[in-house]
C-alpha cells in the first residue's frame, strides 16, 4: 500500500483499468504544466472538455445525462488519487468544482433542469460551481442571508456569496438562499446561470490553490426561473448537510495523497543527495522521518479505502468520515513540513512541488468543514 499504483481488494478491473487511464492523463496534461499554471492563476478551460471526453466527471450521475450511474465510492477515490497525483491543489479544485455542485442537481432537480445542467458539465463544455458560504456567515450555513423572493414565475435573488471554487468561470450556481424564516428551515437551493442578469463576480487572491479561480459573488436582484429550485422551497438545509459527506471524504483523499507527493518527493531528494560524505537517506534522523510520513499515509489510505467501501455498502459513517478528513489533513501537514525540512532550501523556492503544496495545507485542513468544526460534528454524532 506504499504506492497508490499498488492495488487492494476493494478495487476491481474497472477501478485499476480507470486508475491506468486518468495516471497517464495526468502525467502528460497536468502535472508538465503545474506550475505553469500556478504562476498564471489558471489553468486552460480546455482541460475540462479533454477530462470529459473520458468521462473523469460522470460517478454518480445518470447515464442518460452522460455520467456513469450510480455514485461508486471507490471509483471517486481513485479519480481524487490520481489527480492528485499532480500535486497541484489548485488544478485539483478547479476541475472538480462539478462533484460538488451538481449533486444536488441530480438528486432534487426536475427532468428538465437536468437536462439543461447535467449533459454539458458531463462533456466538460461547462463548469458547475457551489455558492454557499458568505462573507457574514461562513461555516454557520443556517445563519445565511442570501434571500430569494418569488415573484410570479421567477425568484428574484439579491446577496453575495464568497470563497466560491470556479466562482469566475462557472456556468451554473447551486446556490443557498433564503425563502424563508431565520434558520435553517428556511433555506431552499437555486440553480442560477452563470449569465443570469444582476450577478458580478469579484476573483479573489489566495495563498494556495493558486491555479483554481476563487470567487465572490454579488445578486443584485437576479432573477431565476421557479423551474430551477431543487426539490421543496425551504428543505434546502437537510440538502446541505447531506452534499457535505462526499465533499469531505473527496478533500480527505486528496489530502494523502498530496502527502504520499510530499514523501516521494522527500524520498528521491534523500537518495541523490548527499551531506557528510553520504546519502542524506543513510542518515537515521532522516530515513526515521520518511518511515514516518510512509506510515501515516499507509493508516489513512485503508482507512478511507474500508470507508469507501462502505459508502458502497450502503452505510453512512458520518462520525468516521468527519475523524478520516481530521486524520488525512494532519497527515497531510505532517508530511509537508518533514518534506520541507528533508528538502531543505530547496524547498523553499517557487516551483518546487514541495513548496506549493505546504501553501495547500490550510485550505485542506479548512474546506469542506475546518478540523476543529469536524471534530465537533463527530463529538454531537457521538452523544458527547
Amino acid at each position: 500500500m506504499g504506492n497508490a499504483q499498488v492495488s487492494t481488494p476493494f478495487f476491481t478491473e474497472d477501478h485499476n483499468a480507470f486508475r491506468a487511464v486518468l495516471r497517464d492523463f495526468v502525467q502528460k496534461e497536468i502535472t508538465p504544466h503545474a506550475h505553469e499554471w500556478d504562476e498564471a492563476g489558471e489553468f486552460p478551460r480546455e482541460l475540462y472538455k479533454k477530462a470529459g471526453a473520458l468521462e473523469l466527471f460522470g460517478d454518480g450521475f445518470s447515464a442518460e445525462y452522460g455520467g456513469h450511474g450510480q455514485r461508486d465510492a471507490l471509483m471517486r477515490m481513485v479519480i481524487m488519487e490520481e489527480l492528485s497525483r499532480s500535486g497541484s491543489g489548485g488544478v485539483v479544485a478547479g476541475m472538480l468544482s462539478n462533484y460538488i455542485g451538481l449533486p444536488m442537481v441530480e438528486k432534487y432537480g426536475t427532468d428538465a433542469i437536468k437536462a439543461q445542467v447535467l449533459p454539458p458539465c458531463m462533456a466538460g463544455e461547462h463548469i458547475a460551481a457551489l455558492a454557499i458560504t458568505e462573507p457574514g456567515g461562513g461555516s454557520d450555513v443556517a445563519r445565511l442571508t442570501t434571500k430569494a423572493v418569488r415573484d410570479g414565475d421567477h425568484y428574484v435573488v439579491n446577496g453575495s456569496k464568497t470563497f466560491i471554487t470556479s466562482g469566475m468561470r462557472a456556468d451554473w450556481f447551486t446556490t443557498a438562499v433564503r425563502t424563508g424564516g431565520d434558520g435553517p428551515s428556511g433555506i431552499s437551493m437555486l440553480v442560477i446561470p452563470g449569465d443570469v442578469d444582476g450577478l458580478s463576480r469579484t476573483k479573489l487572491d489566495k495563498m494556495g490553490w493558486l491555479a483554481s479561480d476563487t470567487a465572490t459573488l454579488y445578486f443584485d436582484d437576479a432573477r431565476v426561473p421557479v423551474g430551477n429550485l431543487l426539490g421543496e422551497e425551504n428543505a434546502g438545509f437537510n440538502y446541505i448537510v447531506n452534499n457535505f459527506n462526499p465533499e469531505r471524504i473527496d478533500l480527505a483523499t486528496q489530502s494523502v495523497t498530496f502527502a504520499r507527493v510530499c514523501y516521494e518527493e522527500a524520498l528521491a531528494w534523500a537518495r541523490e543527495r548527499h551531506t557528510f560524505g553520504k546519502r542524506l537517506a543513510d542518515h537515521q534522523v532522516i530515513r526515521h522521518k520518511l518511515v514516518e510520513m510512509d506510515r501515516r499515509i499507509n493508516a489513512c489510505t485503508a482507512w478511507l479505502e474500508l470507508l469507501s467501501w462502505r459508502l458502497n455498502q450502503g452505510d453512512d459513517p458520518v462520525v468516521e468520515i468527519s475523524e478520516a478528513k481530521v486524520d488525512a489533513t494532519l497527515t497531510f501537514e505532517f508530511c509537508a513540513r518533514e518534506a520541507a525540512q528533508i528538502l531543505g532550501g530547496a524547498s523553499y523556492l517557487r516551483g518546487s512541488v514541495v513548496e506549493r503544496l505546504y501553501r495547500e495545507v490550510r485550505v485542506q485542513a479548512i474546506g469542506g468543514g475546518s478540523e476543529e468544526i469536524m471534530r465537533d460534528l463527530a463529538s454531537r454524532q457521538l452523544g458527547f
